[in-house]
């Protein structure tokens, strides 16, 4: 009799059931990775808008009142001819990166004493939130004029004013 070569079924379905039981293992952690990079890029990006504010106003004596001006500072200052101040990807009033929705608004109207600029304000607020809750992030995120980064678990940003108190990022 022939002997012949090759798996049998059985053979077949138990490597495809070890197969399928380390899948099972390891998509929760990928998707946990994927959820906290989002968390770090969200948190990045919103650290460059605090330091692009901040040097905005260390020039002028205000907050820029437009985040577009900040990409295009020329468009928005008189006779500015210096380098910008953020990437222009982050400047809209709403843009969606890395799974979250970002939003930018004014606080304070007025100008503080000093400053030079039609455009600038007293505060702001840059909020991001999850594009899908749980999926692509858990946290929401707000920043203010105060350098302050604040979360929520639940994926709703919080509302922060200057001495308000909140979970806050280092």
């Amino acid at each position: 009799m022939k002997r012949q070569k090759g798996f049998t079924l059985i053979e077949l379905l138990i490597v495809v059931a070890i197969i399928g039981i380390i899948a099972a293992i390891a998509i929760p952690s990928l998707l946990r990775a994927r959820v906290s990079a989002n968390e770090s890029a969200t948190i990045g990006d919103m650290r460059s808008v605090l330091s692009a504010e901040a040097a905005y106003q260390s020039a002028n004596g205000g907050f820029f009142g437009n985040i577009t001006c900040l990409s295009t500072p020329s468009a928005c200052i008189t006779g500015y001819g210096g380098p910008t101040f953020l990437d222009p990807n982050l400047c809209s009033a709403t843009v969606t990166k890395s799974g979250y929705v970002r939003s930018f608004a004014v606080g304070s109207t007025v100008a503080p004493a000093g400053a030079v600029g039609s455009n600038s304000m007293g505060d702001f607020t840059y909020n991001a939130s999850p594009a899908t809750q749980n999926q692509t992030g858990v946290r929401g995120f707000a920043a203010d004029g105060s350098g302050r980064i604040c979360f929520n678990q639940n994926g709703v940003p919080p509302t922060i004013t200057g001495s308000t108190t909140c979970n806050s990022i280092q």
